[in-house]
């Protein structure tokens, strides 16, 4: 956790960035090295980078937006709306940019809220997943649209008891859940 907010932080402070690089060459210039030899390593994609948020709406208190994945990984699997983090975003922009893009809402108090690293080895799905949580901005746009219907069967607003089972569930959320996660739960 605490590399991952250094990291995040990194990208607005290129002087912290720098010098957690220089640490850290000799250890990323060793470990290259192991893996150039290893032929393993080499067969073995990369980890994905992806975001999902969890959306959050004042008019429908105590729930958070889902829809059903078709067509893509997961296929079938109930999942938050979210996808690929690109090249010089930031966590919170990925989150903005993603939700608007498949739901046509915009977001606002856009937060982190849990990370995990979720692999299935039989489909080769391997992605660190950044979990965010965002608010509606209900005085843009209050309820979803279904902005990717090639992507997503719709949005539905679903209570937190009501999610469906772990295998319904598209692996990264269901991690979280496994993980103890709740997007409800009272802080101490």
């Amino acid at each position: 956790m605490i590399v991952s907010k250094v990291l995040y932080m990194s990208t607005r402070n290129f002087k912290c960035f720098s010098i957690l690089s220089r640490k850290s060459a000799i250890f990323m210039a060793s470990s290259q090295t192991k893996m150039q030899n290893s032929t393993e390593h080499a067969k073995l994609p990369r980890p994905g980078v992806g975001v999902g948020v969890f959306v959050t709406s004042s008019d429908h208190p105590g729930t958070i937006l889902m829809g059903k994945r078709k067509n893509s990984t997961g296929s079938g699997m109930y999942a938050l709306p979210g996808g690929h983090l690109e090249f010089g975003e930031s966590w919170e922009e990925c989150g903005r940019r993603e939700i608007m893009e498949e739901t046509g809402l915009r977001l606002k108090d856009v937060s982190f809220a849990h990370v995990n690293n979720a692999i299935d080895r039989p489909t080769n799905y391997h992605y660190v997943t950044i979990f965010m949580k965002g608010e509606v901005d209900t005085s843009f746009k209050a309820e979803p649209e279904n902005m990717e219907p090639d992507k997503c069967e719709g949005w539905h607003w679903t209570k937190w008891e009501d999610i469906p089972p772990p295998e319904l569930l598209f692996w990264s959320l269901r991690i979280a859940i496994a993980e103890g996660f709740n997007m409800f739960a009272k802080k101490d």
